[in-house]
């Protein structure tokens, strides 16, 4: 990052109320000062996209960047955004919108995303060619699945509007996590709802033929918003802006890393979890990249891009689906303040 970039960052930071970082150049956190430690929360267990972490670190990539970062994984976004809200993580991996209702119950301990990860939400429905269902007009009066707090499922009505399926006769069916699939492959349920990197690759570990599955991602079929982003509570953001922006920094600089060497990636967790399936899990990496991370909006905007149009959009479609009568303000939900400039963060 050149001092003419820093410069107008940090001013631009005072601008806002949060509290602007010195001006440093990549690293200069770290010397002559201890890395600051950071305990950073996934979103779920080591998947292949979380390999830009485990890269990062690995190639001491934080440590250039001042930072000593402990990674533990996650047990969903929702647990995710209260660990981060409690302190109890500095930083956290999370479904953006799993913070909409989050803060607006507790806005005494908004989260904020830093650094949306995802361009897309991964969230749809997925069928097998079995159901008969080709298209998402061909929901109407089947019988879906999904656990009963499930995000994707929570926001199907707004999907369901925004590609013009009539729920006329749709009945739902709750089932634990680990049994929705199974469900739908003996057929209990026409169709669930989830992450679609999850639910298709959950499918493909139990010898379901990929040419079988049928997906409608809601991103791609009229609900357009963000996913997955880096989180942080908003007043540790003041307090830690410079870290802040290191993580960014250092994250961005992993992706790229695990986008030209994803066979790397998966090593780099495969230490980390002796169980770690470095075959499925590179298949996994590969549909996140395609359909969340490598978007249109990316390949033009950069890494992180974000609109106020598509934050307000985030913000509305989950009033809706949990009735929030005083949703919070769409500019509280996200900043690019701690991306580094646009030509620094363009794919390759």
């Amino acid at each position: 990052m050149n001092r003419r970039s820093l410069l107008a960052g940090a001013a631009a930071l005072g601008a806002s109320g949060l509290a602007a970082p010195a001006v440093l150049a990549p690293g200069a956190l770290a010397q002559g000062t201890a890395p600051k430690p950071i305990r950073f929360a996934l979103d779920w267990a080591l998947q292949g996209n979380h390999a830009m972490w485990a890269l990062a670190d690995d190639r001491g990539v934080f440590r250039q960047n001042g930072l000593a970062v402990r990674m533990d994984r996650g047990f969903g976004s929702g647990d995710t955004v209260v660990k981060v809200a409690s302190g109890a993580y500095d930083i956290g991996f999370g479904d953006l919108n799993a913070a909409v209702k989050f803060n607006a119950e507790n806005p005494d301990k908004r989260v904020v995303g830093i650094y949306v990860v995802f361009d897309r939400t991964p969230a749809a429905v997925v069928a097998l060619k079995k159901s008969g269902i080709a298209t998402p007009a061909d929901l109407k009066g089947r019988k879906l699945g999904a656990p009963e707090a499930e995000a994707s499922r929570l926001l199907f009505p707004a999907f369901a509007r925004a590609a013009h399926v009539d729920t006329t006769g749709i009945r739902w069916t709750s089932m634990v996590p680990n049994l929705r699939d199974t469900m739908l492959v003996r057929g209990d349920v026409d169709a669930v709802t989830g992450y679609l990197f999850t639910v298709h690759f959950n499918l493909v570990g139990i010898n379901v033929p990929e040419s079988d599955i049928v997906s409608f991602p809601y991103a791609e079929n009229g609900l357009d918003i963000y996913g997955n982003a880096i989180l942080v509570r908003a007043d540790w953001l003041e307090r830690n802006a410079e870290a802040a922006g290191a993580f960014v920094r250092s994250s961005i600089a992993g992706l790229r890393m695990l986008m030209a060497e994803p066979d790397a990636g998966m090593a780099a967790l495969k230490k980390r979890d002796p169980l770690f399936d470095e075959a499925l899990e590179k298949r996994r990496w590969f549909m996140v990249r395609d359909r969340s991370i490598l978007t249109p909006n990316v390949k033009e905007g950069g890494f992180g891009v974000t609109s106020p149009e598509r934050t307000a959009a985030l913000v509305r479609a989950n009033a809706e689906a949990y009735g929030i009568a005083n949703p919070p303000a769409p500019e509280s939900m996200v900043t690019d303040r701690f991306l580094p400039p646009k030509a620094e963060r363009m794919p390759g």
